[in-house]
């Protein structure tokens, strides 16, 4: 049972290290930006992430009334 514990303790650490290679013994290592918003392709083509979107129709929706909205729905539909 511990030898047990042991070899899967031993492995967890080994995969944590090897995931966080980049991370633990680079100079200045981050996580790779893996955001829709700062691969390069997606932002040529026009496409956002949804939360961005959500955001900017937040603040769109604050300035329209009920009535402009709706028919920017209607249209865009």
């Amino acid at each position: 049972m511990f030898q047990a514990f042991i070899v899967s303790s031993v492995l967890l650490l080994l995969g944590i290290l090897i995931l966080g290679f980049r991370i633990f013994f680079i100079k200045g290592g981050t996580f790779p930006n893996i955001h829709i918003g700062g691969n390069k392709a997606l932002k040529e083509k026009g496409v956002e992430c949804a939360t961005s979107q959500d955001r900017d129709a937040q603040k769109k929706s604050k300035t329209q009334s009920a009535t402009q909205m709706v028919d920017n729905m209607i249209n865009n539909f």
